[in-house]
């Protein structure tokens, strides 16, 4: 009980005096703390618990979080994303799950947000487009008079020169080397040599070298080739990749712009096994599908580099082309992307710098370190190039020599023309990583010089990278 005085008084009957008398305890009331006083007092206390246990406060949080996201991922990886695939695809149908089929999340996919890097402290979009009102009245422009002193391209075939089974024997080498055959003819060394020699009219061999040398197309696909001026086009042999349907382009580029992709019969089986049917009117979604027999290559990489490199006589009357790898999705107008990498810098040939060397020795060593090719190739190759004097510099017209070419835009004249035809030829004659030997040929054809070699951020603008998902399957039979 309490006193007047506000002094607690309590009874204890348990404990009596001296005299017997029941021992009365008294107790003040304590007072409350001032406010100031109590905040401090928690303040204290709050900076001994983070003191103690700091470390534990941080990880759980970063631990839940890792949690989150690889569930996420699981659940990208559910049979949900397989209807959403089908509808890119194209398909109405849903994509069965086989044992053996690579899936991979596509987090890429679909994304329109632009690219950005900082200029000169000012954050700038790194492929300026013009507005879509401009690039809905952008045409193909009618042919122009080329200042090139090449005037013409003659492709070399089978009636040229005789076919020794498309075995030759190189002096530098004193092996054998097999990968010509009747598709690319039989090119010898001083023939290769010849090619690079500048004049009006040049003679090359340029694939397509007989009639039976395979990468056959039927009629009503050649004719529909043959109407494109302009084109995007892609490959997927060997049933490597799925097919991406293009996006961000203006209604009005549809009329004027063709999207092609090459399929091989395995990469047609594997989409359909997979609920990706080719209509009858052989489109998926605006890819016009276009299936190729008798591929001329086991290596299913050189196969690829036909539809890459040999454009212009896959489209013989196209004006341009934009050349998108099968692990990408186009996310650009053509029209404007013309405009922007090539019209505007008065460019023939627009390629991306490659992200990581300078140096195609530097290269070269990279591709041995990541299996990419042999060690003894490369060797031959890197031989090859120093006995002609390729110097080791790392800038063209002061941007990297080096290219990542897996979006490549150019103009169909003799010059990219000729330019392709001899990069094509590289490739079958040593490695098919094409950009040991990009910059071999832009050194030697010294009269391609309006080139634009655009940044690593431009090329992440048109594009939305999404990786391989299977790995491709080899041909059986050699040719």
């Amino acid at each position: 009980m309490f006193g007047n005085n506000g002094i607690a008084i309590s009874v204890s009957d348990d404990e009596p005096d001296e005299l017997g008398r029941m021992r009365v305890r008294v107790r003040r009331k304590r007072k409350k703390h001032s406010g100031p006083r109590v905040r401090a007092e928690w303040t204290r206390r709050a900076r001994r618990v983070l003191a103690k246990y700091w470390l534990f406060l941080v990880l759980v949080p970063a631990a839940g979080l890792l949690l989150f996201e690889a569930s996420r991922i699981g659940r990208g990886l559910s049979s949900g994303d397989s209807e959403a695939e089908s509808a890119r695809m194209g398909s109405d149908s849903r994509v069965s799950k086989k044992p053996g089929v690579e899936k991979r999340p596509e987090a890429n996919l679909d994304r329109l947000d632009p690219t950005t890097h900082v200029v000169r402290g000012v954050r700038e979009r790194c492929l300026k487009l013009l507005p879509p009102e401009e690039i809905q009245l952008l045409d193909i422009p009618s042919t122009k008079e080329s200042s090139s002193p090449i005037k013409n391209v003659v492709y070399k075939s089978e009636n040229d020169a005789s076919y020794d089974d498309g075995k030759v024997i190189f002096p530098q080498q004193q092996s054998e080397v097999t990968r010509f055959n009747l598709f690319t003819g039989n090119q010898t060394f001083e023939q290769r040599e010849k090619s690079f020699k500048v004049n009006e009219i040049v003679k090359v061999h340029c694939g397509f070298y007989s009639e039976n040398g395979g990468f056959k197309i039927s009629d009503e696909d050649k004719h529909y080739m043959e109407s494109c001026q302009a084109v995007v086009a892609t490959c997927a042999f060997g049933g490597g990749d799925n097919l991406y349907q293009p996006i961000g382009m203006e209604e009005s580029s549809l009329s004027k712009v063709c999207y092609v992709a090459f399929w091989d019969t395995i990469t047609l089986a594997t989409q359909e096994s997979e609920g990706h049917k080719v209509g009858e009117d052989r489109f998926i979604g605006k890819w016009r599908i276009v299936v190729v027999n008798d591929l001329p290559f086991t290596d299913q990489r050189l196969n690829g580099k036909i539809p890459k490199m040999l454009g212009h006589r896959l489209f013989p009357r196209a004006k341009y082309s934009i050349w998108v790898d099968s692990k990408s999705q186009f996310r650009r107008d053509p029209m404007g992307v013309l405009e922007a990498l090539l019209w505007r810098s008065n460019s023939v040939l627009a390629i991306s710098e490659h992200g990581a060397r300078s140096s195609v020795y530097d290269e070269a060593k990279a591709v041995v370190r990541k299996n990419k090719a042999t060690p003894e190739e490369v060797e031959v190759q890197l031989t090859q190039y120093r006995q002609d004097g390729l110097p080791e510099d790392k800038r063209f017209n002061g941007k990297k020599a080096l290219s990542e070419a897996s979006v490549i835009v150019r103009e169909h004249t003799p010059v990219t023309n000729l330019f392709m035809c001899l990069w094509f030829n590289e490739v079958v004659r040593f490695t098919s990583r094409d950009q040991l030997s990009f910059p071999y040929v832009l050194w030697r054809l010294k009269v391609l010089k309006n080139i634009n070699m655009f940044p690593v951020c431009t090329r992440k603008d048109l594009v939305n990278s999404i990786g391989h998902i299977r790995k491709a399957k080899p041909l059986i039979k050699t040719r």
